[in-house]
């Protein structure tokens, strides 16, 4: 059988070509062809002819950046930042904000069709990307961030290490900004820096392995009527209308009842179990997993006039073998799982269980698509989609997706 590559001419880095671009890919790329070459191009817009510049070449894919733009998108415009391109936070300046969330609607769809088998599915199903209230212009959104301190005081180059020293992030929000980072002490090769829902704003240094040199203060985060207190390195959302957009979408799309049983895995605070907590009431109940000692007490604090939710510091599969197994199958189940996905076993293991309503909430559009190829390969079907431009300027969307067991409905 020949080889697809068989036609394909040397190509080094530095090269220079011509190329138009085609669709946008994940990653924040478009795919575009060369000499026998499938290249992802950072920068570019679909349908642009641009003149690329070779940054790597693999195996089978090669990598570019734009060069000069010879013609251009409607949708491109002036870049506000003198770093992008450069620094490796955004993907999306060079494009309206309309455009970026039109191409991450692109991306989910197809990741959900190709990896997912879910084109029937989506067939009339609502796959806009929804603007989180606060921030028109897509900036000074982020109120969680790491400033790299290695030689110089800056933000992580593209697919790099190596430092950009830049003098101000426009994602960051205010105080969190390159101006705000206080001296560190001997050793310190990251700053933490967080900033909780009432301005406070909070900074841990970290030594080269992420260890705090010096006590973590502890900020204060809301979502509905609940109040949290968050070290400045735990995990609670960056962009500030995304918590309570979260804790809306699993209420509308998973329809939770007073008296029911719901699990919430990888619940970490408890951010989701504390919306499933109000839907049930006292008469239900949830039961909320996470392996992080530190979600889980930060959960517990937040959650104290909730005993109707029990609170598990264990590992998700772990659990699901052990204590999952001998419990009454739940109403449904939300998972929050890390950016790789559930996994094979983890779906498999959610699909034994049988609930009539999975709520899966994705920040990677791939690694949803792969579980929900999963779950439909178990009887599950899409049945609806929540999708959130939690991360403006950049490729990354947040989603929320419901599965319905065939025959609950």
């Amino acid at each position: 059988m020949p080889r697809p590559d068989r036609d394909r001419l040397p190509l080094a880095v530095g090269d220079e070509r011509i190329v138009t671009a085609g669709p946008i890919a994940h990653g924040g790329h478009v795919v575009a062809h060369t000499d026998g070459w499938t290249v992802f191009v950072r920068g570019a817009l679909p349908e642009e002819s641009v003149r690329i510049r070779i940054s790597e070449v693999g195996a089978k894919v090669a990598r570019a950046d734009v060069a000069q733009v010879i013609v251009a998108s409607p949708d491109r415009v002036a870049v506000p930042c003198a770093w992008a391109g450069t620094c490796g936070g955004c993907d999306f300046q060079h494009v309206a904000l309309p455009a970026q969330r039109q191409l991450k609607q692109q991306v989910l769809i197809d990741a959900l069709t190709r990896f997912g088998g879910a084109e029937q599915d989506l067939d009339g199903m609502d796959t806009t990307v929804h603007e989180l209230p606060g921030h028109p212009d897509g900036l000074r959104w982020r109120t969680r961030m790491r400033w790299a301190v290695d030689g110089a005081t800056g933000l992580r180059a593209h697919r790099s290490h190596a430092v950009v020293a830049v003098d101000s992030c426009l994602l960051a929000v205010p105080r969190l900004d390159r101006a705000a980072l206080p001296v560190g002490p001997v050793g310190t090769r990251e700053v933490a820096a967080a900033q909780g829902s009432d301005g406070t704003a909070a900074f841990v240094p970290l030594d080269g392995k992420g260890r705090p040199l010096a006590p973590e203060g502890r900020l204060v985060e809301r979502a509905g009527a609940r109040r949290w207190r968050i070290s400045a390195t735990g995990f609670w959302q960056v962009h500030p209308g995304l918590a309570e957009a979260l804790q809306q979408a699993i209420v509308d799309l998973g329809r939770p009842q007073p008296g029911q049983s719901w699990w919430d895995l990888y619940s970490g605070a408890g951010l989701l179990s504390a919306a499933l907590a109000d839907a049930v009431g006292s008469g239900g109940n949830v039961e909320a997993v996470e392996a992080s000692a530190t979600g889980v007490r930060d959960a517990r604090r937040a959650l104290h006039d909730a005993p109707w939710v029990r609170l598990h510091a264990a590992d998700v599969a772990a659990w699901l073998a052990a204590t999952g197994a001998a419990l009454p199958r739940p109403s449904g189940i939300v998972l929050d799982p890390p950016r790789a996905g559930a996994g094979l076993a983890i779906v498999d293991a959610l699909a034994k269980v049988g609930p009539d309503r999975l709520v899966y909430v994705a920040c990677d559009p791939v690694a949803l698509g792969r579980d929900v190829g999963r779950l439909r390969s178990s009887g599950y079907r899409l049945r609806g989609l929540r999708a959130f431009d939690a991360f403006p300027m950049t490729h990354h969307v947040e989603a929320v997706a419901l599965l319905e067991r065939a025959g609950s409905g």
